[in-house]
C-alpha cells in the first residue's frame, strides 16, 4: 500500500464524525429530557450551579447536545441564567413562592381551557370519562384515610386525574403546552409532599365538583371548579412555602 493512501487513511480516522441534523436533534432531546427528570426529581438541587461538562459526562453525550438542551430548559423556566459582568452561568430554577403561584395559576387556566372543550363532549363520552374519574378520586378518597400513605402514588393518581380531563379534548398544541408546563409542578410536590398530603381530603372534595361538572356538561361549572382546584392548591403550597421556606433562592 503507498504512502499516500496511508496517509490519507489515517487523517480520514483523526475526522471526528459530523452528526447529521437528525442525529443532533435526537441528542439534544435525549439530553432535555434526561436533564430535565434530574430537576424535577430533585437530583439536580435547586439554585445549584450548572457545569456543562460534568452533565455531559454524567449523561455520557458531548457538550454541544447538553448546550442545547440546557437553551432549552431555560426557556421552558427550569434553569437560569445568572450574569456576573460579562460572564454568565446557568443555574436550576428555584422553588419560590412567586414561582409556584405562577405554575399554578397557568396550569390551572390551560386545564380550564380543556375542561370547557370536555364538557361539549357527547353525553356518552363524558359518561365514560366520569366513570374514570370517579374511581380515580375513590382510590385517592381512601389513601387519605389510610393509616399511612404513599405521596407518590397520590401525586400519580391526582395527575392522572386531571391529564384524563385534558386528554379527553385538547387539541396537540394545548396538549404540548400542558405536557412543558406541569412537570415543573411535580418539583414542589415532591419537595413539599409530606406536608401537601394531610390536605388530601380537601383536594378530593375538589375533584368532586370537578366531576359533577362534566356529567352536566357545565362548562361555566367545569372551568370554575378546576380553576378553584388549582387556586386552593395554590394557596396551600404559598402557605407551606412561608412555612418551611425557599429552596435555592439567594
Amino acid at each position: 500500500m503507498s504512502t499516500q493512501i496511508i496517509a490519507k487513511q489515517s487523517r480520514e480516522k483523526k475526522k471526528p464524525k459530523r452528526l447529521s441534523k437528525l442525529e443532533r436533534g435526537s441528542s439534544i432531546n435525549a439530553a432535555f429530557e434526561q436533564l430535565r427528570e434530574l430537576i424535577v426529581l430533585g437530583h439536580l438541587a435547586p439554585g445549584s450551579w450548572i457545569v456543562e461538562v460534568d452533565l455531559a459526562r454524567r449523561l455520557n453525550l458531548s457538550r454541544t447536545p447538553v448546550r442545547g438542551a440546557l437553551q432549552w430548559l431555560q426557556r421552558e423556566g427550569y434553569v437560569i441564567e445568572h450574569k456576573n459582568g460579562t460572564k454568565s452561568r446557568m443555574r436550576v430554577a428555584p422553588l419560590t413562592q412567586e414561582d409556584a403561584r405562577e405554575l399554578y395559576i397557568i396550569v390551572g387556566q390551560m386545564e380550564a381551557l380543556a375542561g370547557v372543550l370536555t364538557s361539549s363532549l357527547s353525553t356518552e363520552k363524558r359518561a365514560n370519562l366520569v366513570k374514570v374519574l370517579i374511581s380515580l378520586n375513590e382510590q385517592l378518597r381512601k389513601i387519605a384515610s389510610a393509616a399511612q400513605i404513599d405521596p407518590r402514588r397520590v401525586f400519580d393518581l391526582d395527575t392522572t386525574f386531571h391529564y384524563k380531563i385534558v386528554e379527553a379534548s385538547a387539541g396537540p398544541r394545548l396538549l404540548t403546552l400542558h405536557r412543558s408546563v406541569k412537570p415543573q409542578i411535580e418539583r414542589y410536590w415532591r419537595l413539599y409532599a409530606s406536608s401537601i398530603i394531610n390536605d388530601l381530603h380537601l383536594t378530593v372534595a375538589e375533584h368532586e365538583a370537578i366531576i359533577e361538572a362534566i356529567k352536566k356538561g357545565s362548562a361555566k361549572g367545569v372551568e370554575r371548579s378546576l380553576q378553584n382546584n388549582w387556586q386552593k392548591g395554590a394557596e396551600r403550597i404559598e402557605r407551606l412555602i412561608v412555612l418551611f421556606g425557599e429552596r435555592g433562592s439567594w
